[in-house]
């Protein structure tokens, strides 16, 4: 069986270690403990690896975030994989600094890179990770918020956190997401 995680982000150093970006650092930190390599392939960077059995294709994104459903969508059919063998790894503003939440199924909120999912495939029921990056920005900064840097606090809450959230992509892969929703959103 296959399972395709998308990582959201931005290529570009401008972007690495944003806020948006933790879907390309837990992408990154998938691949590390894996011990595979993303290549540049078409939408995405891609890495792949074997998991229990199964097979787990990572990609990155290539398109930039608000047109993230167009590397999803392909790398679905190519791989032919089931949507709900997919999930997709997204910074969320609702949620505090480090705080993981899976979900089965959902609107993309003020998410572009959701919306654009949604859009794209044209459905909500897909998993989704998601990973809360806070919002602590005064009003009218939302992009300078999401776009800037980790705070040295919040470093060290993901470098805590991240960790975490390659136990639940895991648990994705092998028990599904409804388990990994069961056995983690709580903590």
């Amino acid at each position: 069986m296959k399972y395709l995680i998308v990582c959201l982000g931005n290529i570009g150093e401008e972007y690495a270690n944003t806020r948006h970006n933790i879907g390309f650092i837990i992408g990154d930190a998938l691949a590390a403990d894996a011990g595979v390599k993303f290549t540049t392939d078409r939408y995405a960077a891609r890495a792949e690896f074997r998991l229990r059995g199964r097979t787990v294709v990572v990609i990155k994104p290539t398109t930039y975030m608000n047109l993230s459903g167009k590397a999803f969508r392909y790398w679905l059919t190519q791989e032919n994989i089931a949507v709900e063998n997919a999930l997709v790894v997204v910074d969320d503003l609702d949620l505090d600094p480090g705080v993981l939440r899976m979900k089965t199924k959902g609107s993309g909120g003020s998410h572009n890179g959701l919306n654009n999912i949604i859009e794209v495939l044209g459905r909500n029921d897909f998993p989704r990770l998601r990973v809360g990056i806070g919002s602590n920005f005064a009003r009218g900064f939302q992009i300078d918020y999401v776009l800037g840097r980790f705070t040295r606090d919040e470093e060290k809450i993901f470098a805590e956190k991240i960790p975490q959230a390659l136990e639940m992509i895991k648990s994705f892969v092998v028990a599904g997401a409804t388990h990994t929703m069961n056995a983690f959103n709580n903590k």
